[in-house]
């Protein structure tokens, strides 16, 4: 069934866009340039509240039918777990720092120019190594069964970014990824 592998892929290269928009803004501060820090805070915030929490479980229920169908994944799907939790850590950090931003703490210019840096290399490995090898296998190896049960192990919730009830939050987000149809993603 296409149908959950198209929606992974689409959330995807919305992440991988999103996180183009992130870079942009950490080279503003790595410049000394004025940055968008709320906006850096609602990219790090969306791809938590929509990736982390729902996105990366749905991920994940695929990944243990994918072992159970052929357990020479388990290693990479292994690795692709950890990335979910590092990637998890890595964008709390990055709130964190922005948050001390915001706050008029003074944090250090490398704690945050570190706390991009992690966050940036592993999301976007993650995504290249999903993109690359776990979703043609689990193209190839999951049933319809399998695709329904993923779907059922993680409640449905609204993207919100996505659709015309979207988070207004979330509207200089959306623009961009309106404005950048054409940026070629392999995610």
């Amino acid at each position: 069934m296409a149908e959950p592998l198209a929606l992974w892929h689409a959330d995807h290269v919305v992440f991988a866009r999103l996180l183009d928009l992130f870079e942009t803004q950490v080279a503003a501060f790595h410049a000394g340039e004025q940055p968008n820090y709320q906006l850096m805070t609602d990219i790090v915030d969306y791809l938590q509240q929509y990736g982390d929490r729902f996105h990366h479980p749905r991920e994940e229920a695929a990944f243990q039918r994918l072992v159970a169908r052929d357990p020479d994944m388990r290693l990479p799907v292994n690795r692709l777990l950890q990335e979910h939790r590092v990637i998890a850590r890595a964008g709390a950090e990055m709130l964190e720092r922005l948050g001390e931003i915001a706050d008029d703490v003074m944090t250090e210019r490398a704690a945050v120019e570190t706390a991009a840096a992690t966050y940036l290399v592993y999301y976007r490995h993650h995504l290249s190594t999903e993109e690359g090898s776990i979703m043609p296998r689990a193209k190839a190896l999951l049933t319809s069964d399998d695709w329904a049960a993923t779907r059922e192990a993680v409640r449905d919730i609204l993207d919100p970014l996505r659709g015309e009830d979207f988070d207004a939050r979330y509207c200089e987000m959306r623009k961009y990824i309106s404005l950048h149809p054409n940026r070629s993603h392999e995610a």
